[in-house]
């Protein structure tokens, strides 16, 4: 047998990585973030403590990964050519892949909306996005981070811009507010429904927001 080359080993952490991360989510999300220990996360991942710090140097980076795929998962959608700004036409295609992606994970976005509801992981999830990361850099590789922040300004300067074109009568500041409380809504109602019928009402959401 040849042995195993870099890019090997690479993909055998990265698989158990996901591993721990993904059993992790599941007891922190049902049993409670602080109930939830090392040694338990270890055991129903089928490893020992020792080994699991060779992938996560707490329980608090593990939390700390958890919370930057979660975001990652969404925003990576956000801003394709990554430049900083979000047209009209990247509006409307991370809206339709929010769509497919609460769809194809259900049980995952079920598992971490009710690990943020904890007040304690609220407060990490902010601890987990310094404010030196709040800015964007133009000509990020689609493989960058992207954080909440610059996530929000992006977002914000999309709705501001469309003030340019649609004239005063319109308040880019409640447009923005109605946006996030209609996303928000039919996050909760795609993840916690088995019905696929979401097509038209993402397509409502884009038709009144793009």
């Amino acid at each position: 047998m040849s042995p195993r080359t870099p890019q090997q080993f690479k993909e055998m952490r990265e698989e158990k990585m996901t591993l721990i991360m993904d059993v992790a989510l599941e007891h922190f999300a049902n049993e409670g973030y602080y109930r939830t220990t090392i040694n338990h996360i270890a055991r129903h991942a089928g490893m020992s403590k020792g080994l699991m710090y060779n992938y996560f140097e707490s329980k608090e980076a593990l939390l700390k990964a958890i919370i930057h795929k979660s975001v990652n998962e969404v925003y990576k959608y956000l801003d394709i050519d990554r430049d900083g700004y979000l047209s009209e036409d990247e509006f409307e295609f991370f809206i339709k892949k929010i769509n497919v992606l609460l769809k194809g994970k259900r049980y995952f976005w079920r598992l971490l909306m009710q690990l943020l509801m904890q007040n304690d992981v609220r407060e990490q999830f902010l601890k987990a996005f310094p404010e030196s990361d709040s800015l964007i850099h133009p000509g990020h590789e689609p493989g960058d981070n992207y954080y909440p922040l610059q996530m929000m300004k992006m977002i914000t300067d999309y709705f501001l811009r469309k003030k340019e074109r649609i004239g005063k009568q319109y308040d880019p500041d409640s447009e923005i507010n109605m946006f996030f409380i209609t996303m928000m809504g039919f996050a909760v109602k795609s993840i916690y429904s088995d019905a696929d019928d979401n097509d038209k009402a993402i397509n409502r959401i884009i038709e009144l927001f793009k």
